[in-house]
């Protein structure tokens, strides 16, 4: 199976928009920190990679144990996500081949599955572009005026939500953080950056429960998420012998 030999973690957000005493990746997540529980579903896909963790130079709740990884390397953030990002690809500059596989995911993503990581790398692992989870929009979308109210109803046919891990070669990636800063185009995740090169990256479907956690309601939701997939894979394991991947 093909794995990433990098892993990029922007954490360095302070997630305003939750209303909370302390950055929205230290918030309880089944007795775990957010950023504890994402860093573990990487780790149960892609062991053997090495993490770069991009927090805030004033982090006060991180502490070393969160992270399962071997291989780990902190890096200072920045106070929006590409910046963050951006950081873990000038560190690369002296330790990444060109040709080696990057993926970047949200800290605030923790429902993302073990099947999901290893269906991406497989999807991309010999595509020249490489590619991201996303999943097709299925609600209606409406387009505002300058009242707020609908202006127009956009056909949702085509239309993709991105999601993350997003997966792209080093030197891809390289090129792609060069151009935008350059141009002072706003990279609002790594594809959008790989696009205004020319390239079309790999849509791969992933999971709709793939839940970014953004607003206060969204931690809940969260939790329920992981208990339905635990339940899930305790069901669909039931039957068969032990040793089978993580959810």
């Amino acid at each position: 199976m093909s794995a990433p030999q990098w892993l990029i973690v922007p954490a360095a957000g302070r997630g305003t928009r939750m209303r909370a005493a302390c950055p929205k990746q230290y918030l309880l997540l089944d007795d775990a920190a957010v950023l504890a529980c994402t860093l573990m579903r990487l780790h149960d896909a892609f062991p053997k990679a090495t993490l770069l963790l991009c927090l805030d130079a004033e982090d006060q709740w991180f502490h070393a144990s969160m992270v399962p990884f071997a291989r780990w390397q902190r890096l200072e953030g920045g106070d929006e996500r590409v910046d963050s990002v951006r950081a873990g690809i000038d560190w690369l500059a002296d330790h990444a081949h060109v040709d080696d596989w990057v993926l970047v995911h949200d800290v605030a993503r923790p429902c993302v599955t073990v099947a999901d990581l290893h269906h991406l790398m497989a999807a991309i692992a010999h595509d020249p572009v490489g590619g991201l989870l996303a999943a097709p929009v299925t609600d209606t979308l409406k387009r505002q005026d300058r009242d707020q109210r609908i202006d127009m109803t956009v056909p949702r046919q085509g239309l993709w939500r991105a999601l993350t891990p997003q997966g792209f070669r080093y030197g891809v990636l390289r090129d792609a953080f060069r151009a935008a800063l350059e141009a002072r185009f706003l990279m609002t995740d790594e594809a959008s950056g790989v696009e205004q090169l020319g390239h079309a990256p790999l849509l791969v479907t992933g999971r709709s429960d793939n839940l970014k956690i953004t607003h206060p309601e969204d931690l809940a939701l969260a939790a329920q998420i992981l208990s339905a997939q635990r339940t899930s894979l305790h069901l669909s394991l039931s039957d068969k012998e032990p040793g089978h991947e993580p959810v």
